[in-house]
């Protein structure tokens, strides 16, 4: 086999990799929609979530971290950081907001991360922003707030404004991980730092249910339990694995140019699971972020 034969096999196979994990943490938002149906409340759902995730990250940690050098104080110091921002606080912004808006609209937000790490590196750093990536930023934000005008019109009141605020802030604690995790990826690993992170999420999720819920709120429906083993495994635990491996072929550019299947595949099982309205004002929003993305993602590269 010639080494372009194996360049392109690798390729295929970076971008199927990709394209599954995207369409799986694509999945997360529909099943967490399903489970509000039962009554169930965040804390429970997200607790319910990490204990299922939590197996496969302690799994993944100790796997990236084979024959590697333990971490010092610094790294632990990082890891908790992030993991509490990016994955703990952002996945319970993001899970109390999905109370209010739509699939669509949560996914469409939460794609914005890329423009505010960007701001972050402006704010924080000094780096300057080019006239491209403003134009490209300002698409991506003109359609998710085309998206969020019309589902203001359909559910008038305080409620889509608090649920889109809400993931709105899950995405700006996730582009802090985004920003600041650099550093460590390059010390630990793509995929230690992001078993690591995500294993410290699912502690303080669990550590935030026994706080404040009683153990009686842990008795939910048999389908909140089978809805929550689904999140735990298939929207998030292999995602995250599916994702890191694709990057490793594709390079992140790429991957993240891959991933573009998620708002799309988010808008379709909303469609067909939820019952959620398709109308050309989501498409025409759709189009806008995406493309607005990936003229962003070109203009960075």
């Amino acid at each position: 086999m010639t080494k372009e034969s194996n360049a392109a096999g690798s390729m295929a196979a970076g971008i199927f990799l990709a394209a599954v994990g995207a369409i799986g943490f694509a999945g997360k938002a529909i099943i967490v929609k399903l489970a509000y149906r039962y009554g169930v409340d965040p804390a429970t759902l997200i607790m319910y979530r990490m204990v299922f995730a939590l197996p496969f990250f302690i799994v993944m940690t100790w796997w990236a971290g084979r024959g590697k050098p333990p971490l010092t104080r610094r790294d632990w110091a990082g890891v908790l950081g992030l993991g509490f921002s990016g994955y703990y606080l952002s996945s319970m912004l993001d899970f109390v907001g999905l109370q209010y808006i739509t699939a669509s609209l949560e996914r469409l937000i939460l794609y914005l991360a890329p423009t505010m790490v960007l701001a972050l590196g402006w704010i924080l750093k000094g780096r300057r922003i080019s006239s491209a990536e403003v134009v490209a930023a300002m698409v991506s934000y003109s359609g998710a707030l085309l998206v969020f005008g019309v589902e203001l019109r359909l559910v008038p009141g305080t409620a889509t404004a608090w649920g889109a605020l809400l993931v709105m802030l899950s995405t700006c604690t996730y582009a802090v991980y985004l920003f600041y995790s650099g550093e460590f990826v390059k010390r630990l690993g793509s995929l230690r730092l992001a078993g690591l992170a995500t294993a410290v999420a699912c502690v303080c999720c669990i550590a935030q249910f026994l706080l404040m819920r009683p153990l009686s709120a842990a008795l939910v429906a048999p389908e909140v339990l089978w809805l929550s083993l689904l999140n735990g495994t298939l929207c998030t635990a292999v995602p995250v694995l599916l994702m890191m491996m694709g990057i490793e072929r594709l390079g992140p550019d790429l991957a993240s140019q891959v991933g573009m299947i998620g708002p799309l595949a988010t808008i379709g099982m909303g469609i067909v699971f939820l019952g959620e309205p398709f109308t050309p004002w989501l498409a025409a929003g759709t189009l806008l972020v995406m493309v607005g993305i990936y003229m962003f993602s070109r203009t960075r590269r």
